[in-house]
């Protein structure tokens, strides 16, 4: 199958994503508020899904507003054999990534496999695109982001089985499915003014207007009685926004540059209406 690396295969199923700003290092501590009484599990910020992936709901409703991720997800989900013939059919290397991130593939299977190879090899698991829409991170160093062996990628993919993917706007995606019994995890970029956050968005798809959004869209589910968790930075933003509800301070460590010189501590918030 060409001939991409692959790592030595792992016992436990981690997501077949790297996604910056990745809460996978503190899912020990998100993950204790959930449990298996809850009727289903709703992500409209999916990114990689850590969450989703470590607590595997039997049933889960994931979303996000980036079209290319939903596509892959969706496609993964449908084909993984497929998928994963043709990702590590794609050539490794500087050159090939270049090249193949210039590709505009048609199919939903060679979309899919493009998107999982660029996202393994390119810097930190960013998701960036120009003006024109296209992708544009770049190349990462040798040694980040090797292909799982088939085994562990298909163990993978089969988490997606009980989960309907949909891309969609936050918002909408809540109003539209959420009801008493279920728990929705919101992990959305940071719309914070005091620093530069470099997200896996563009800096306009996630806003102060969509942080109002997002408080009234809180305040709806608590008066629906359905619980929710929120992660986010932990900045005058979230204090204000989210006072009213429980927070834990909580520390994660970020590879904001991509070397680890530059890795430091960033204070986050957790916020849930669960007592």
């Amino acid at each position: 199958m060409g001939n991409t690396k692959v790592v030595s295969p792992e016992k436990k199923i981690s997501p077949l994503l790297r996604w910056a700003g990745s809460k996978r290092k503190l899912i020990p501590r998100i993950s204790v508020y959930w449990n298996k009484e809850f009727g289903r599990y709703l992500e409209p910020f999916v990114g990689s899904g850590s969450l989703f992936y470590s607590i595997n709901p039997a049933n889960a409703i994931l979303g996000d507003i980036n079209r290319d991720l939903v596509d892959c997800l969706q496609t993964i989900q449908k084909f993984p054999e497929a998928v994963y013939k043709k990702l590590t059919a794609l050539p490794t290397g500087k050159r090939s990534y270049y090249k193949i991130r210039a590709t505009d593939p048609t199919g939903a299977k060679d979309r899919a496999a493009r998107f999982l190879f660029l996202n393994r090899f390119c810097f930190n698991g960013l998701y960036r695109t120009n003006l024109n829409g296209q992708f544009n991170v770049p190349f990462a160093p040798t040694g980040t982001g090797k292909i799982p062996p088939r085994k562990v990628f298909l163990a993978s993919a089969r988490r997606l089985k009980n989960a309907k993917i949909e891309c969609a706007d936050f918002e909408m995606l809540v109003r539209r499915h959420a009801k008493r019994g279920d728990f929705v995890y919101f992990d959305p970029p940071y719309a914070v003014s005091a620093r530069r956050i470099f997200t896996e968005y563009d800096s306009n798809v996630f806003g102060k207007k969509d942080l109002d959004r997002l408080v009234r869209l809180l305040h709806h589910l608590d008066k629906a009685k359905i619980t929710w968790v929120l992660s986010y930075a932990y900045s005058k933003e979230s204090l204000d926004a989210f006072g009213k509800w429980t927070q834990e301070k909580l520390f994660a460590q970020r590879n904001i540059a991509g070397f680890a010189k530059h890795r430091r501590k960033a204070a986050e918030l957790l916020i849930s209406n669960r007592k």
